[in-house]
């Protein structure tokens, strides 16, 4: 490439720079009629073509830029280029026909290559999602970017080199059909057999060319659009800092300027709400708010206390009450028995029969910078990030999953109710307690392994024996079987799905959740809600549970609707509220459920219901009246020293520690997750980075296997074996007759292993 030199000739400067895609050179450009054309200092880089009055000028002021992307190019005559894009024309000359040439081959590779850019960035389904590591040299990157400058180029010269070898073919036809002296058309046949002989090796070289740029395409492909996933990641990102600045500074400035109001001393969000906040400038508000607008009224529903007649429980009164309603009274769980011991809802259970620790090592103070690990990690599974144990508490997903059992009280007193409704309610009431742990934690467990179980044996202290497996690990996906000698039984399949979002990470339970009930038969069903933890780069970590959970009665039909709301900044409700309404099978309401996920949950017995006014969409509410609330189920305190051992519950404390005869893959015996608890975080992190790789190696391993069994197969057809890939140890597959999916379920015999000390069929997983 070349410069124009001053004053009306071109005068070449040098060739372009390897890896350079800046072309730099005087044209002159029409500004009006008075003035004419003038000489400007013309720039063309990264698709943009700039002009200056003078070279010196690039260093402050530019006089205009048009984009080449969207132009259109134009030559009127020998020296004239015309540039439109838009609204905007520029006209241009050059000193000569050959600097002309010069620019619009330039300009034209550059808006060939402006044009693929464009279309890659908006091109999001092709290939495979590129691993981004941060290592990435800047060779790599500059590597990269001559690559593809040249590739371009090459294109667009293999379309240059066969527009102008047709044009040239075409002239020496014409001139060939021109009547000339025998001498004269002797050469002109000549030169024509010369261009054909061009024009066939050009057509070659051409055919080479494209077949080497598909190729280098193809294998370049990935490294391109790794390079712009990074780069849009990076704007995302400062997009999304300067977003939280704003909002931070927006709340300072609301502090600064409320008066003082009670703050809610149970949800860490509220410390920095205040309610006068919520009329803040308009200017100030972000498009991506990741509170939730507020909902007046969301569980669709009013509740009244009842003419207090109905709080006595004489004969008539309930005679009475039933011809009204159609409410069936006659229950031995009655009321009274769904809230028993409100003070003390562990007072019922049995002292255990051995004495568990309460108490492990306290969390060492490491400081590590959460941003350097997240940064390249948004748009991620969460399973699929290598995270130091840093980020982690030291307990297993399998682990997390058996705290679900914390107030397993509710489902022996469950299976001595005779009324299915009643029943219901201490049902939805377990399914919200599960949630109450989570309130203080924010860490995230540690990924079991493929292979890895955790087994929970209480039968002797609570009647129950808990068993989970790791049975697929991308998805992530743990079953859990539970069966008590007091009535019931439960099981679940529960894969996690979790996205890093910038400012949120929202994970995903999906799977659903069994319960059944031996005397009566009643089989429950329903699914756990969505979990966000806010504040991933600035702040102070917090979770919030949001979503609805319809818990269904398969055997009598029956249903609970359970609403959790999502925490709004702007709203008035109570945090953390959950409510709910339990229906029989046509749809009659009978009891209204309300309260909080992290402390309690109350049920109120309706004795009349009827429609009210509009709420604030137009919608009619329902206005149920209802009997003073009972008490189904209330949060036990944390421990002393909680806030030290990672906010973990009493049953928490208890789920990692050291026990005899469990299973070769139980979690207790993962030694990265022991070395955690013991506060030797570094051996740990060490230990952790040795196990992944040891199930990426046997992983390869199960897949040369499952290809050499394919490849038997093709070659021996009938003769080649068949190969089923991991299988778990303690549960196979089967097919939900309720649901119609098809997961996983316990097959038997861990724990006549365990009575056995028979553990001869595990792997060395550890």
């Amino acid at each position: 490439m070349s410069d124009q030199g001053k004053g009306s000739a071109s005068t070449p400067t040098g060739a372009l720079a390897p890896g350079s895609d800046t072309y730099k050179g005087w044209l002159f450009k029409w500004t009006n009629y008075l003035k004419g054309y003038q000489r400007r200092w013309f720039v063309l880089s990264n698709g943009l073509l700039s002009y200056y009055r003078t070279q010196a000028e690039m260093a402050h002021t530019c006089r205009g830029t048009i984009n080449l992307a969207t132009a259109h190019i134009d030559t009127e005559d020998a020296c004239n280029i015309v540039l439109s894009s838009g609204g905007r024309t520029y006209h241009l000359k050059a000193s000569t026909e050959v600097e002309r040439q010069r620019w619009v081959t330039a300009l034209e590779l550059a808006k060939a290559k402006a044009i693929r850019m464009m279309n890659d960035q908006s091109d999001d389904s092709g290939d495979e999602e590129p691993t981004t590591q941060s290592d990435r040299s800047e060779g790599i990157q500059g590597t990269l970017k001559t690559l593809i400058s040249k590739l371009d180029d090459l294109g667009t010269c293999n379309d240059l080199i066969a527009k102008h070898g047709a044009a040239l073919q075409r002239s020496l036809s014409e001139l060939e059909a021109l009547r000339v002296p025998v001498e004269g058309g002797e050469k002109v046949k000549g030169v024509n057999e010369r261009a054909t002989l061009f024009r066939i090796t050009s057509n070659a070289m051409i055919n080479a060319c494209r077949d080497f740029l598909d190729l280098a395409e193809t294998h370049s492909r990935r490294w391109q659009r790794a390079l712009q996933y990074e780069r849009e990641q990076r704007i995302h990102l400062e997009e999304t800092i300067e977003q939280l600045a704003k909002q931070h500074n927006h709340l300072e400035r609301a502090f600064r300027g409320a008066t003082v109001l009670p703050l809610s001393q149970s949800n860490p969000a509220l410390n920095s709400k205040i309610s006068g906040s919520a009329k803040g400038d308009a200017s100030d508000e972000d498009d991506e708010n990741e509170f939730f607008d507020a909902m007046e009224d969301p569980a669709g529903f009013i509740t009244v206390p009842a003419d207090p007649k109905y709080h006595r429980r004489s004969g008539s009164n309930i005679s009475g009450l039933s011809a009204e309603t159609g409410i069936d009274d006659q229950s031995l769980c009655d009321e009274q028995s769904l809230g028993s011991n409100p003070e003390s809802p562990q007072s019922l259970e049995v002292e255990p029969v051995r004495k568990r620790r309460t108490k492990i090592p306290d969390k060492p103070n490491y400081s590590l910078n959460l941003w350097s690990i997240m940064k390249n990690c948004i748009g991620k599974e969460l399973s699929k990030i290598p995270m130091p144990v840093n980020f982690n508490e030291p307990l297993s997903m399998l682990q997390r999953l058996t705290e679900d059992l914390e107030y397993h009280e509710l489902l022996d007193k469950a299976a001595r109710c005779e009324s299915s409704l009643e029943q219901l309610c201490l049902v939805a009431a377990f399914s919200v307690s599960s949630y109450s742990t989570t309130v203080h934690r924010t860490a995230k467990p540690f990924n079991p392994l493929l292979g890895e179980t955790y087994e929970l044996d209480r039968l002797e202290d609570f009647g129950y024996r808990s068993l989970c497996e790791q049975v697929s690990h991308h998805p992530p996906a743990a079953s859990h079987h539970v069966i008590s000698q007091r009535g019931w039984t439960l099981w679940q399949e529960i894969t996690i799905a979790s996205k890093f979002r910038g400012k949120y990470l929202s994970i995903m339970p999906l799977g659903a959740i069994h319960l059944q009930f031996h005397s009566s038969g009643n089989h429950y069903v329903w699914r756990k809600v969505t979990s966000t933890v806010h504040n991933i780069i600035v702040g102070k970590l917090w979770i919030d549970q949001s979503g609805d959970i319809e818990i269904v009665n398969h055997r009598t039909k029956e249903t609970c609707q359970l609403k959790f709301s999502p925490y709004s900044y702007f709203s008035r409700d109570v945090p953390r509220k959950v409510t709910g309404v339990v229906s029989d099978s046509g749809g009659q309401a009978h009891y209204i459920l309300s309260g909080t996920w992290d402390d309690k949950i109350e049920s109120s017995k309706i004795v009349q219901s009827s429609k009210g006014g509009s709420g604030s969409e137009g919608k009619q509410k329902t206005v149920y009246q209802t009997l003073s609330p009972k008490l189904l189920w209330k949060k036990y305190p944390l421990p002393d020293n909680a806030e030290n051992m990672y906010f973990f519950s009493a049953l928490a404390l208890t789920l990692n520690e050291p026990e005899d005869g469990v299973g070769l893959t139980d979690s207790r015996l993962r030694p990265d997750q022991r070395l955690m608890e013991a506060g030797r975080w570094d051996e740990a992190n060490s230990e952790k980075q040795r196990l992944e790789e040891k199930q990426r190696a046997v992983r390869r391993r199960r897949e040369a296997e499952a290809t050499d069994a394919l490849d038997d197969e093709c070659d021996y057809d009938d003769s080649g074996r068949e190969y089923e890939g991991f299988q778990p140890q303690w549960f196979h597959k089967r097919t939900n007759a309720i649901t119609g999916e098809t997961n996983f379920v316990y097959k038997g015999g861990y724990w006549e292993a365990k009575d056995s000390h028979d553990w001869s069929m595990c792997t060395e997983i550890f």
